[in-house]
């Protein structure tokens, strides 16, 4: 069993989780709390926020602040806030995103792709944004990016909006450790797999329940987070992929075709 020592290794740290309500950012925000770190989830639904709150003060040091990460005069106030209650912030994990079912080009609209990058990739850039000046002045901080297989690799189920984003947002990543490692600031993108979590249920033909029991569970890059965020500050995860063993990105499915198909 671990020390107790190693279990609160990030004692007297500050993460901010967005997305933090539920799904990987409750996960990864339920590790960094019990790791020692204070903890500020931030997530669109109030009601949600609080009940993941509740749940998450048993374990830790824990806050909520209802955000709207597409909203970047809400992202400022809501880190400014934070920076004014802590004095720092040491870890920013971007987990806020979303995928909507109309998603290919037949049936995708301006509205709809807007929606996506507004959330998945502006609202991660927000965020950064907001924390980058005081990591500079604190000298060091950490930036965990969750983007997904489909932002390592094309695949016809993601769709182009959330495809697009989570591209990106594996360049945003790799841009600030070019331009920010000098000040001791790293990143690391996580490309997971297929997670059981509800964002499947956006897809056109949601995986069937033998299928979702086979996926990576929210608690797996819960401690992937945890992972990267208690490793030293001298070195930077640039990237983890992480999938499920059975992969059906890989071994296909009759719902994640390689493209569409073709009536004979």
């Amino acid at each position: 069993m671990p020390s107790v020592e190693h279990a609160r290794v990030l004692s007297g740290k500050v993460a901010w989780i967005t997305g933090g309500g539920s799904g990987i950012g409750f996960a990864g925000a339920s590790e960094l709390a019990q790791a020692g770190a204070r903890v500020v989830i931030s997530g669109r639904t109030e009601k949600k926020l609080r009940e993941a709150e509740k749940r998450l003060k048993e374990l830790g040091d824990v806050e909520a602040t209802p955000l709207d990460v597409a909203d970047k005069k809400q992202v400022a106030q809501v880190a400014k806030d934070l920076l004014a209650r802590h004095g720092r912030c040491d870890i920013l994990v971007n987990s806020a995103g979303l995928n909507v079912p109309k998603r290919f080009y037949k049936d995708l609209t301006p509205e709809d792709w807007d929606k996506v990058i507004g959330i998945n990739l502006n609202g991660a850039l927000y965020c950064t944004a907001a924390v980058l000046p005081a990591m500079r002045a604190q000298g060091g901080g950490l930036v965990i990016n969750v983007s997904s297989w489909f932002g390592r690799w094309i695949g016809y189920p993601g769709g182009a909006a959330y495809g697009a984003s989570k591209h990106a947002l594996a360049a945003l990543t790799h841009h600030l450790n070019l331009e920010e490692g000098m000040h001791g600031i790293r990143g690391c993108v996580i490309y997971p797999g297929e997670v059981a979590t509800p964002i499947l249920n956006t897809r056109p033909v949601p995986p069937a329940p033998k299928d979702l029991e086979r996926m990576l569970k929210p608690e797996d890059l819960g401690r992937t987070i945890r992972f990267v965020a208690e490793m030293p500050a001298h070195a930077c995860l640039n990237e983890i992929v992480i999938t499920p063993t059975w992969n059906r990105l890989l071994l296909g499915g009759k719902e994640i075709s390689l493209g569409p198909r073709v009536e004979q």
